[in-house]
């Protein structure tokens, strides 16, 4: 079916929206991620049950879609501006936990942490709770950046 159009580009007229204050700023941040460590069926369907609780809590959430290891999948959520991971390894399953990463308190204490060993023993900001409490400390993670973020 023909058809014309007209676009100035979305993205330029935010951007000139946003430079001439007609946009409001808001304190929004990315999804939490949940990245993926074993990519076999039954895996995949517990990582996309942990995402659809968190969105289900009212939380934006995504699951890692690429298959790249966890290296690239840090970067990824740095990229999209994660407050923080979800992470499940064989090991977590095997003990019905999971690993939160608080990607923002984490880049705050790595300015204080010089070696990389210590910083790779000490885990800054990852703790594990039960898979049954994820929604909950992610919940937490996130008021305590809020309430970081109100502060400075």
């Amino acid at each position: 079916m023909p058809a014309t159009g007209f676009s100035i580009g979305v993205s330029r007229l935010a951007t000139a929206l946003k430079n001439l204050g007609k946009l409001e700023n808001t304190d929004v941040t990315g999804p939490v991620v949940v990245l993926v460590m074993d990519r076999d069926i039954e895996s995949l369907g517990r990582y996309q049950r942990m995402v659809t609780a968190l969105r289900a809590a009212g939380i934006r959430a995504e699951m890692y879609l690429g298959g790249a290891g966890m290296k690239a999948q840090m970067k990824y959520a740095d990229r999209r501006d994660s407050p923080c991971v979800v992470i499940q390894g064989s090991d977590e399953r095997a003990s019905g936990e999971v690993q939160i990463k608080d990607l923002v308190e984490g880049a705050r204490l790595a300015a204080e942490i010089a070696d990389n060993r210590e910083w790779r023993e000490s885990r800054p900001a990852q703790f594990s709770v039960p898979e049954g409490e994820l929604v909950a400390a992610v919940r937490r993670v996130l008021a305590a950046q809020a309430a970081e973020r109100t502060k400075g």
